[in-house]
């Protein structure tokens, strides 16, 4: 295969939407070139590649641009699937459906009013309801997390990595509340991943991509 025929993936380190779709390339074994981006300053050719200008995108060789995260995951685990993350979205199709709407949808708009607070004009007491409301959520992870060993039955799939980027950021808004939180199947499952080589390999510190550097950096 020629650099020309390796897709390209804009991506942004800390954005948990970029985070997942790199773990789904990362298992899937295919190969793409990293740009990373500071998001103050956006490359003209990433903004010509995507009119939305958001993290991630996925440019094919033959020009196809795919913007959304959950649609990357799917594509990469489509090339290649050897640890069977996509066995949960056949097994349980509605479930996963309900659950991965539920994530992006209720839950990160939460996460964001919590973590990001000021962002959205709310104080500090405003930031706290929305804690408490995404806590909802993470209870029904932390009661999934007691009959399987992760969310995608006994062995790790696309629900787990769909969702483990954004509740670690929740933790991150507050990590000394979060851990005093009686959630243990759910602290458990989190750290494992923070603590494990796959998480590593995809938080490599990558310098802002420009056209000097050619294609990207290969992954």
């Amino acid at each position: 295969m020629n650099d020309n025929e390796i897709p390209v993936l804009w991506t942004f380190r800390r954005c948990p939407y970029a985070m997942r779709t790199r773990l789904a390339i990362k298992s899937s074994g295919t190969q793409v070139y990293l740009r990373e981006i500071v998001l103050r300053n956006k490359p003209d050719e990433f903004i010509c590649d995507s009119a939305k200008a958001t993290v991630p995108v996925l440019k094919l060789s033959n020009g196809k641009i795919i913007e959304e995260s959950i649609e990357i995951m799917y594509w990469a685990l489509t090339q290649n699937d050897p640890n069977n993350w996509c066995g949960v979205l056949n097994a349980r199709q509605e479930h996963s459906r309900n659950f991965l709407a539920k994530l992006d949808g209720q839950f990160k708009n939460n996460l964001d009013r919590y973590k990001y607070a000021s962002r959205y004009g709310l104080g500090a007491d405003e930031s706290v309801k929305y804690r408490k409301e995404g806590s909802k959520f993470l209870s029904r992870v932390n009661d999934l997390l007691k009959e399987t060993s992760f969310l995608s039955g006994e062995s790790q799939g696309f629900l787990d990595i769909a969702s483990l980027p954004f509740v670690r950021q929740f933790r991150i808004a507050n990590p000394e509340w979060f851990d005093q939180q009686d959630w243990p199947q759910l602290h458990n499952w989190l750290q494992t991943f923070l603590a494990s080589n796959q998480f590593s390999l995809i938080m490599e510190k990558l310098k802002p991509w420009d056209s000097k550097q050619g294609q990207g950096v290969l992954f």
